[in-house]
């Protein structure tokens, strides 16, 4: 028995450290956004000043626009087209489903640069709109995310009872009000969630986005890593506070959803992870 609690403890400790390892530099990020020096690497006094600042800075302001601009978009094409081949995925199955499920893999898996490198030299090999504005990035955010959207959603339906729908085609229910009325509120939590993963992962892509992005466009993390190389203000960390802070709202809002729904813990994180 106290072999047992003695492995219990070392694991919780260990799972601790690594926890703490991973998010220490966010804590480190967001304390330095009250730093009263010009640079978040030396430390000189607490002062607020940087995110009075942070709205004056246009380069700033503007790559976070867009960057909100790019998440919406792309995160309300690829809950469509996620949300459409999930249950395609789930209630037509056949020998279609091996190979686009293995696309979607493929997608998930190539490496970010060679994704990029691909889609720069196809999107100038179009021209026109596809160099031109947000179109370019919104694509790249959106194949990436639609994939994510569809295994989640797929999970989901698959874990439902088609009897559901059938039911309601005997109760003389058109496709589309059965899909309206039973399907789409029963495989809301996947929806709601793929989506809020879809937004996060759009916000956090810097690969992929700096291979395709147009002169004169740029979105918030590419802003900041262009500035790796030199000083990064204390106004940067402020803003990153900001997108760290509604990122961690949008998944309690999600959960809470999915709480009052009636599933638990455990159900949540799986619906999160798409199991």
């Amino acid at each position: 028995m106290k072999k047992l609690l003695s492995v219990h403890t070392s694991m919780a400790l260990w799972t601790a450290a690594v926890i703490a390892f991973l998010f220490t530099p966010i804590v480190f990020l967001m304390a330095m956004s009250f730093n009263d020096f010009k640079s978040i690497f030396k430390w000189t006094g607490f002062s607020t000043r940087w995110w009075a600042h942070m709205l004056d800075n246009t380069s700033l302001t503007g790559s976070v626009r867009v960057s909100l601009e790019v998440a919406l978009i792309s995160t309300a094409l690829a809950l469509v087209l996620g949300t459409f081949a999930g249950l395609a995925l789930a209630r037509r199955p056949g020998r279609w489903t091996t190979g686009f499920i293995g696309l979607i893999l493929l997608i998930l898996v190539t490496p970010e640069i060679v994704d990029g490198a691909g889609q720069l030299s196809w999107f100038v090999r179009l021209g026109g709109p596809f160099r031109e504005g947000l179109m370019p990035i919104i694509l790249v955010h959106t194949v990436f995310s639609s994939a994510v959207v569809t295994l989640i959603v797929r999970a989901r339906v698959a874990g439902l009872d088609a009897r559901l729908e059938e039911a309601a085609a005997d109760l003389f229910a058109t496709p589309s009000r059965a899909f309206l009325q039973i399907t789409l509120p029963l495989v809301m939590p996947a929806v709601l969630s793929g989506g809020m993963l879809a937004f996060t992962l759009s916000l956090d892509n810097v690969v992929s986005t700096s291979f395709v992005s147009p002169a004169g466009v740029t979105t918030f993390p590419n802003y900041v890593f262009g500035l790796s190389g030199g000083i990064i203000r204390p106004e940067v960390a402020a803003m990153a506070t900001l997108f760290i802070a509604a990122t961690l709202l949008a998944v309690g809002v999600v959960a809470l959803v999915l709480r009052r729904g009636g599933q638990t813990g455990t159900e949540i994180a799986a619906t999160f992870t798409g199991n």
